[in-house]
């Protein structure tokens, strides 16, 4: 896998289990305060991240407990990128959008909340020859 430039920040990898998603909170948490972000912005990028990585273990892996999803951050100047890879079955990046608004029911928004608070994101093929990978880019303000 190519290195994204900067300086890594932190490698964390959990199994794509909900009830592991709070060690992965934690560290996000952590790593983003240390970079000087504010409390409303770390809040919002630790939220974003938990997100993605709900979406990963519901969507990408349908819930089966042995997946892995691995979380990179790096500072690229003033901004801290996100990696996400999982090694799920391909997505078709086309088909993650998020729900209209105007549909009002539980679920469906964290696709959404994540294009609100991060400044980019994207969706590719994971460089590694199987499963995805989610990139999230937030200036550090």
């Amino acid at each position: 896998m190519a290195e994204p430039p900067g300086e890594e920040l932190l490698t964390f990898r959990i199994p794509a289990r909900s009830d592991r998603l709070g060690e992965m909170r934690a560290a996000v948490r952590s790593c983003v305060e240390a970079c000087g972000c504010s409390e409303t912005s770390t809040a919002d990028i630790v939220l974003a991240v938990d997100e993605a990585c709900q979406n990963i273990i519901r969507h990408a892996y349908k819930g089966d407990p042995n997946g892995v999803i691995e979380l990179e951050i790096h500072r690229e100047g003033a901004d801290l990128v996100f990696c996400l890879h999982d090694g799920a079955p391909a997505i078709d990046p086309s088909t993650v959008k998020p729900r209209d608004l105007d549909d009002v029911r539980p679920g469906g928004l964290g696709t959404y909340f994540i294009r609100k608070v991060m400044d980019r994101m994207e969706f590719r093929p994971s460089p590694r020859g199987a499963g995805n990978l989610l990139t999230m880019v937030k200036r550090i303000e």
